[in-house]
């Protein structure tokens, strides 16, 4: 009789070796959603980020979402971008188009101003008030730096340029420090306007960006442990 068995018990032993996640898995689960509920990631910022002349699905939020989905992080990304937004207007609309509930918000802000020859002390300005707000409440931030256009001269360059850096020093956030790195001056890249990138040019800038975003989400998760771990006094303390 229990030679008769024998195969159907070796059946299910094998079935229950599938049903099992392997570590990786479970790592990679666990790394992006720890307490069971997706991480929420907003990209703020102008039409570098809304997806100007891009398809559907070929924005920067939508290939970032993609690509952190592929790598088994449980994100939902937001498109915060509008185009033709100065820091003045991105300042003016930080309210309602950044949820307090994100837990990462990723600030690319700054082409516009530079375009119009916008004084780089109001840039730094708005930056800093946006930084401000958003540290306050406690997110997590990635700051996407930029360059002024050579055209705009030595001096406006030398007065534009440092601001990220020296933000994301003040506030102690992330920067990556050239959002379009690897992308500007490449036509293939790019679109007839030569300054926004097309969906390869997309791609370029999410994989370069990527290990700086996961770096981000992978210690706002672990926050999110120590916080579902800590002892309820412990945890209101902070």
């Amino acid at each position: 009789m229990m030679q008769r068995f024998q195969p159907i018990l070796l059946a299910l032993t094998l079935l229950s070796w599938l049903m099992v996640p392997s570590a990786s898995s479970a790592q990679q689960v666990a790394r992006g959603a720890a307490d069971g509920e997706p991480l929420h990631v907003v990209v703020f910022g102008d039409s570098l980020i809304a997806g100007y002349g891009v398809g559907p699905g070929e924005a920067f939020p939508e290939q970032l979402q993609v690509a952190l989905r592929d790598r088994g992080y449980g994100v939902e990304v937001t498109n915060a971008g509008a185009s033709g937004d100065t820091s003045s207007g991105g300042l003016a609309r930080l309210d309602w188009s950044v949820p307090t509930e994100a837990d990462l918000v990723i600030v690319e802000l700054g082409a516009n101003d530079a375009l119009r020859g916008i004084s780089p002390e109001i840039t730094e300005k708005n930056l800093d008030q946006i930084l401000q707000t958003l540290t306050e409440r406690g997110q997590a931030v990635i700051l996407a730096g930029m360059i002024a256009p050579p055209n705009m001269g030595p001096d406006y360059s030398a007065a534009f340029n440092p601001i990220y850096a020296g933000l994301a020093e003040k506030y102690d956030v992330a920067l990556y420090p050239f959002f379009l790195d690897g992308v500007a001056t490449q036509p293939k890249l790019n679109q007839d306007d030569a300054m926004h990138p097309n969906k390869e040019g997309v791609a370029v800038i999410v994989e370069k960006m990527l290990p700086l975003v996961t770096e981000t989400l992978d210690s706002v998760n672990a926050g999110r442990v120590a916080g579902r771990n800590s002892p309820p006094d412990a945890a209101g303390a902070r």
